[in-house]
């Protein structure tokens, strides 16, 4: 189930659900009121009530009358003005989302008043030990367990993120609004801010008109752990150390974290040409300053906590050695004149006191959360005057300070506009540089800087505390003084970096990894445990040591995504440039044999010429000039590029082998030559380009890279011999190792095809010597599998996709298991359930037994990141479900299947399936046209949601369309085909061949069929025929309304067998309150369906109306939330 009520609807009370729905919709219809006018309301209220009768005569079973009314309300809409459609849409979908933000805060609230709360760590901790598990095992196994979960930036999440903001900030006023304290005046408060909210709301443009960058979707990624992770992840961490303190006697260790972070915001390029090696490099240096300046916010309010004067010999002698350096550099501040020249040090320090925001960072990337200023830094941070200091030339008149606003803006201009030389030698630079240096410029000068000097430490006098004479006083005060200033400073080089711009620092002067942040940090905690300050060192120190290391210097580690035939085409390019033919044309061995015997050397593969010019002509000499056969070029000796009318030497051996051109003859000291000209693709040179961006960065940056559409074993080796040659390239550049280590190379298995060999792919490049040492010596003896549930849906129908990524993990761990090698399984699960979306605690239990001991990776994809971390309190109970699903499935694996008759029934079910998914869309000729005509697929390109395109490559058909549009488009309809067709007819089959009592005993004892039957069943009770017929009867042509009918009745099939197995009279009836809230909306879903309907007719007789394209996109927004969800 992808509905955000997954794992915990049962948990709402509906009463208080209610009542705030109601407030809520009370406080929409003032506003609308205001807003709209009293008429256009009376139409408003009129639809709904048409459409809560309908639906109430539905569920009463009157067909027919509910079929009266709800023609009666299509009447209504098909009459709207333009203008009221699209006013009508507007409220309807603020409706939705407004009953969607009440959702999210009940289950929060919920979870806050059950004790002991279902699959918390105290309730699972208990069940495991009373199951057996000793609390040895228990807290080994909690301690070492590895969680990851990634963010990506998958087009689903269809509000703007300044909606996103304001739905918040209504959520924390429910939040308020619930505590029993709360005076009459302060409701009444409440009340009108709630009231501004929603007109804020109303007033604000719902559409994004611009695509998004992929920047802007990392920095979307980068504001949900501002916003809620950061505070979310040490109270998770608390809960769980304090229920494994319960039940095992010991705390969670300080440093330890079982779940941790990655993105895919910036570094998925997998068809998406908007992700460059620039993309991914600015990505991860943002995501670093993101951290760092969080960090600073936390240091700055620990350095007002611990103000306490006892502490550790071990912190006493550190203070006092920062002290010893503050007076030496003070010393020396006072012994340097004016007049003199100043040294590059002091001048490095002075131009590093005022770190200046780079043009491309965020807006409002350096302050606090716009929902609470709790987590930011008690002290407005100044741009402090005197930053801006240049020499005055004769005659030119004393420039008078710069506002604040004013310097910050131009410090990084005059840097990008060439005034200076670089940001740390400006002042140095313009001193020497004045030839006409007069006495009276000096006075001027000095008089400015006394100026600026003055302002400078009467504001840092007030912003900070003043560092104590003696080390004995304050001194943690000094050494998180000492830490914040080496923040700063690495805060400052991040923003030169992301400016490409010039500047020097000397390693000790920044934090560079994650043990430099931590061990000042844990040096404090020592010291106030060591001085009976336990209760100070668990609060907020403790809380930062636990973000610092599950968050490291890069808040989330970035993955990067290619496709396998990128690297395919890469080596191409450079086996052919090397004259060894075609790396594409070759066989499997062959290619196997090249890949390995490059591996084991240790000479770069790729010439650096290669990459030097997208284009050049190249002279080779050649031992026969008459021989003009291809063959020749295996002859030749030195090659050439013409540089300035003289050829140079670029590499002594041959480089490619290319038609030949005509004879040309240069000095004597040359031999004739051939000329050939030679461009590297830019599809290569990116690929090339991505690969040094990565040694640069290294794994300390980056996380895995993963190859989708991997199908061999040589796509994984290809990434590794592309790896090694950047990192020897960029090594040898820099004169030392590259940071970090390689990168994890990761294949991602999609499609039904693939999913089958992933094991024999894992056997053959395990049984490489070369690639299982290198496994075992850089990557801890750990392989990491990737698998696909979006492409595999699509492929085959959600069914059968289920069914061979069961088998697949089977295989994939058993390979794995053979040559004494651990498994990490990757899932790339998307949102809705026909990208393999669901409740994670159902997901997690339901893998095949092996496949989760103790370590997972798993995405969480566009609206359901919000969805889940958007607020804190969902966050913390979300990491708490992920972490004790895994526990269980690693301890208490699930159970497989009982006989080996249930895997032959799956089978038999499977290939009926897919058999029929295939034959409807892959096989009728009409389906294509029918899916166009009957859904808004070929609109949702307006919505720019997302940096991708929706398709692979140009072609129309559904092969290439990605997935998520796919999805997007049934769920609009309400028909939710790909998550059900096929599955009737497989299950119908199975019973017909007699095997329903053992689907019964499957559904009841295997809990992998269970979940794949009870998601169904989740989707089938929020399929809706009778909408799905209103898009056929009027979008539709006639020649193809049988289709759409043949596929009603499928659906009515599938609905049926899946009640036979599963035993229930009617559809969710395992799950009330998932019914009841999906009920809750059908009065202003509904409408919102019917009124897509019309603007879809009218829109596509004018399709260039960009006001009806808006009505359409609004609707679109509206049923999204209605259905909470998208692709």
């Amino acid at each position: 189930m992808t509905d955000t009520t997954d794992d915990i609807a049962e948990e709402i009370s509906f009463q208080s659900f209610d009542d705030d729905c109601k407030l809520l919709g009370n406080l929409l219809n003032d506003v609308l009121q205001r807003e709209v006018g009293g008429l256009f309301m009376e139409k408003v209220e009129r639809n709904r009530i048409l459409a809560q009768s309908a639906c109430n005569m539905r569920l009463a079973g009157i067909e027919d009358t509910a079929e009266l009314l709800e023609k009666k309300l299509a009447l209504e809409i098909s009459k709207m003005s333009l203008e009221e459609a699209l006013t009508l849409a507007r409220a309807f979908s603020h409706y939705l989302n407004l009953m969607g933000i009440a959702e999210t805060h009940h289950r929060a609230r919920k979870s806050r008043n059950i004790a002991p709360l279902s699959k918390s760590g105290d309730d699972i901790f208990g069940k495991l030990m009373q199951g057996g598990i000793s609390p040895e095992e228990l807290y080994n196994t909690v301690c070492k367990q590895e969680v990851e979960i990634v963010l990506t930036a998958h087009p689903t999440q269809i509000n703007r993120r300044t909606l996103q903001y304001k739905h918040i900030r209504i959520a924390h006023l429910l939040d308020y609004n619930d505590r029993p304290d709360l005076g009459h005046e302060d409701r009444e408060m409440l009340i009108e801010d709630l009231v501004r909210e929603i007109t804020s709301i109303w007033q604000t443009d719902e559409l994004r008109r611009h695509k998004p960058t992929p920047v802007d979707e990392a920095r979307a990624g980068l504001n949900i752990v501002e916003q809620s992770l950061w505070k979310a992840v040490p109270h998770y961490l608390r809960r769980v150390s304090n229920a494994l303190k319960k039940h095992t006697g010991k705390p969670l260790p300080l440093t330890c974290t079982p779940i941790k972070f990655g993105s895919w915001m910036g570094g998925d390029r997998d068809g998406n040409p908007n992700v460059t090696a620039k993309v991914t490099r600015d990505v991860s240096l943002l995501s670093r300053w993101m951290a760092i300046d969080l960090y600073i916010r936390e240091v700055d309010s620990l350095r007002f906590e611990l103000s306490m004067n006892e502490c550790s010999n071990r912190l006493s002698k550190v203070a006092h050695d920062i002290l010893e350096r503050v007076s030496v550099d003070k010393s020396e501040d006072r012994h340097e004149g004016w007049g003199q020249a100043l040294s590059r040090n002091q001048l490095k320090h002075h131009s590093q006191q005022v770190p200046s925001l780079p043009t491309q960072l965020p807006a409002r990337a350096d302050l606090p959360s716009c929902t609470e200023n709790n987590g930011g830094s008690h002290y407005t941070e100044l741009e402090r005057p005197g930053s801006e200091y240049m020499p005055l030339k004769d005659g030119q008149d004393s420039p008078g300070l710069e506002s604040s606003h004013d310097s910050h803006h131009n410090s990084i201009k005059s840097l990008t506009n060439g005034s200076f030389a670089s940001s740390n030698g400006s002042l140095k630079a313009g001193i020497s540089r004045n030839s006409s240096f007069t006495s009276s410029t000096l006075v001027a000068q000095r008089k400015l800087f006394a100026e600026s000097k003055i302002g400078r430490s009467s504001f840092q006098k007030l912003l900070e505390p003043r560092l104590s004479e003696q080390p004995e006083i304050a001194p943690y005060r000094i050494v998180l003084g000492n830490v914040k200033e080496k923040l700063m400073k690495t805060r400052r080089r991040l923003e030169l970096l992301l400016e490409d711009l010039p500047g020097e620092y000397d390693s000790w002067d920044y934090y560079e990894t994650t043990d430099q942040l931590l061990d000042p940090l844990l040096l404090c905690y020592e010291s106030l445990q060591l001085c009976g300050s336990g209760v100070l060192a668990d609060g907020r120190l403790a809380d930062l040591i636990r973000r610092v290391v599950t968050f490291g210097m890069v808040l989330m580690k970035l993955d990067l995504r290619q496709e396998s035939g990128r690297h395919a085409e890469t080596l191409d390019a450079i086996t052919t440039y090397l004259d060894m033919g075609t790396y594409s044309e070759w066989n499997e061995d062959k290619k196997l044999e090249f890949l390995t015997r490059e591996l084991k050397g240790k000479r770069p593969l790729v010439p650096p010429s290669i990459e030097a010019k997208s284009f050049f002509s190249v002279y080779s000499v050649v031992n026969d000039a008459n021989n003009c056969d291809s063959s020749v070029s295996k002859t030749v000796l030195e090659v050439y590029m013409l540089e300035n009318d003289t050829p140079t030497i670029l590499h002594h051996r041959c480089l490619f082998s290319l038609s030949y051109i005509p004879l040309i003859c240069f000095k004597k000291t040359v031999s004739p030559h051939y000329i050939w000209s030679f461009q590297v693709a830019p599809d290569v040179k990116e690929v090339l380009d991505t690969f040094r961006v990565a040694a640069e960065l290294g794994s300390d940056s980056l996380g895995a890279y993963v190859i989708s559409m991997a199908s061999n074993a040589s796509d994984v080796l290809a990434v590794e011999l592309l790896q090694k040659d950047a990192r020897l390239a960029v090594s040898g550049e820099l004169g030392r190792p590259c940071p970090g280590g390689t990168l994890r190379v990761v294949p991602l298995f999609e499609t039904v095809k693939d999913l089958r060999e992933a094991g024999s792919v894992i056997r053959k490049l395990l049984s490489i010597d070369w690639y299982r040492e290198h496994v075992i010596k850089n990557h801890n003896g750990h392989q990491e599998v990737m698998v696909g549930y979006s492409d595999s849906g699509k492929d085959a129908g959600r069914f059968t996709a289920a069914w061979e990524l069961y088998k697949a993990q089977e295989d994939v761990v058993a390979a794995c298991n053979e040559y004494g090698i651990k498994v990490t399984l990757f899932h790339g699960r998307g949102g809705s359930i026909g990208r393999g979306g669901g409740p994670t605690y159902l997901a997690i239990q339901s893998q095949p037994p092996g496949s989760v001991m103790g370590t997972l990776r798993s995405t969480e994809q566009g609206e359901m990141v919000q969805a889940k971390f958007g607020l804190p309190q969902t966050a913390v109970r979300q990491l708490e479900i992920y972490t004790t699903a895994v526990l269980l499935a690693t301890l208490k694996p699930p159970q497989p299947p009982r006989e080996e008759k249930w895997r032959n029934v799956m089978e038999e079910i499977s290939k009926i399936s897919c058999q029929n998914y295939r034959s409807t869309v892959y096989e009728n000729p009409e389906f294509l046209a029918y899916f166009h005509e009957a859904t808004p697929q070929a609109e949702l390109g307006f919505l720019n949601i997302g940096s991708r395109p929706t398709r692979r490559k140009s072609s129309t058909g559904i092969g290439h369309l990605r997935a998520i549009p796919w999805v997007f488009a049934w769920t609009q309809t309400r028909f939710v085909l790909p998550a059900w067709l096929g599955v009737g007819a497989g299950l119908k089959g199975a019973c017909e061949k007699g095997h329903t009592e053992d689907l019964k005993a499957m559904y009841k004892e295997w809990p992998f069929f269970q979940s794949t039957i009870d998601l169904i069943e989740m989707v089938l009770g929020k399929a809706d025929i009778p909408i799905a017929k209103h898009y056929d009867e009027v979008l539709v042509s006639e020649s193809r309304q049988e289709l759409g009918a043949e596929l009603r009745r499928e659906l009515l099939t599938t609905e049926k067998y899946v009640l036979v197995v599963s035993g229930h009279e009617k559809l969710s009836e395992n799950n009330r309150s998932l019914r009841r809230l999906i009920e809750s909306r059908l009065p202003y879903l509904n409408p919102m369906n019917m009124l897509q309907v019309e603007v879809l007719k009218r829109l596509r007789r004018d399709d260039d109306n960009h006001k009806l394209r808006d009505a359409l996109l609004i609707t679109i927004n509206g049923i999204a939330a209605g259905m909470r969800n998208t692709g």
